[in-house]
């Protein structure tokens, strides 16, 4: 078999010579392919990174998106992230599914009733759970549940606050007829206590902790809390089924920024404690008090939320017991599927590396 000459010998082929021109034509061709992929490269990153907008609240268990933020740890992934924030989570399903935003931090029980509805919003990612930093908290003289019989509570509707009161209400044998429910968001709450406007509320940090600091710590106190129901209240981000299709290298980019912003807590905890109580308006003490309320889900550990299993810390245990309660409220006509409420594939992509 005759050896091919190299393209320096072939730049000599004639016309009526075809096979040494084609392979004249293909040594070309080639080098200048892939100058052209090079430069399309280094044109995208010259053109600048792509931006993408995620709705928020302030909630310490959303610590390491804080960080990424302050630090721009999304640059490494050519992406630039917009934190928006809202006072009312409610708000948010509705500002995705607007396109107001790209992306949300939701809780896994907004995800439920969205997908109920009809929308195509997905969990792409756990974050955290709830340990303690969600939570009822009342005067001093109501000492359990059942206290609430006949009070007014505070809550912001359609909430996690909504779903922890409800849940706490179903365990011990109450349903929401037996309480007097006060509309409003959860920063209302510990001011409306403070005037006496009413003995319960129900709210998250950091405005858990201002309510028990009143009065010395005397007045109020908690009644029930997530550490009662671990898992049950689930932070998530999520991306409306649309977007995770067109924009899987951004979403990957978002959820690697995440992980380098937990790491940095884990190696610089007072630098991180600093960062996110700036964003959060708290002092960096109080930012390290209200880590113990939540568990920032390692990466090692993200894919067994989309697996089944009895646990509530998986989506098809607690998603169960959530659909079961909104159920129950007339809040969703329908159980969806926990398959159509989630996407593991960028998870389990990255727990393999």
């Amino acid at each position: 078999m005759q050896t091919p000459r190299p393209c320096s010998a072939a730049t000599s082929a004639t016309l009526a010579d075809h096979t040494p021109l084609r392979r004249l034509m293909q040594c070309l061709v080639k080098p200048l392919a892939g100058l052209t992929l090079a430069l399309g490269t280094v044109a995208a990153f010259a053109a600048g990174p792509t931006t993408m907008k995620i709705g928020t609240v302030v909630w310490i268990g959303y610590g390491p998106f804080y960080v990424a933020d302050a630090l721009d740890l999304y640059k490494k992934y050519n992406l630039k992230v917009s934190l928006q924030v809202f006072t009312d989570p409610a708000l948010i399903p509705p500002a995705l599914a607007s396109g107001a935003i790209d992306g949300a931090m939701l809780t896994y029980d907004q995800v439920v009733g969205q997908v109920a509805a009809g929308m195509s919003q997905k969990v792409v990612m756990p974050i955290d759970y709830s340990n303690g930093g969600d939570a009822i908290v009342a005067a001093t003289s109501i000492t359990k549940v059942t206290d609430f019989k006949g009070k007014k509570v505070g809550f912001n509707p359609l909430s996690p606050s909504d779903f922890l009161l409800s849940y706490a209400l179903k365990t011990n044998g109450m349903t929401d007829k037996d309480i007097l429910p006060i509309n409003m968001t959860p920063e209302a709450v510990p001011a409306a206590m403070a005037s006496g406007q009413m003995p319960i509320g129900v709210t998250y940090e950091p405005s858990l902790s201002q309510i028990v600091s009143q009065g010395g710590g005397k007045k109020f106190h908690v009644v029930y809390s997530s550490k009662n129901a671990p898992g049950l209240i689930a932070d998530v981000l999520v991306f409306d089924d649309k977007a995770i299709k067109a924009r899987p290298a951004d979403i990957t980019a978002v959820t690697k920024a995440y992980l380098d912003g937990m790491a940095y807590m884990k190696a610089k905890p007072d630098e991180a404690a600093k960062i996110i109580g700036k964003f959060m308006g708290v002092s960096a003490k109080e930012v390290k008090e209200q880590l113990s309320g939540v568990y920032n889900i390692p990466l090692a550990e993200m894919p067994k939320a989309f697996v089944k299993a009895k646990e509530t810390t998986s989506y098809y245990a607690s998603g169960e017991i959530i659909a079961g309660l909104l159920m129950a409220k007339g809040q969703i006509k329908a159980v969806p599927a926990t398959e159509a409420t989630m996407d593991a594939q960028f998870v389990n992509a990255l727990a393999k590396k």
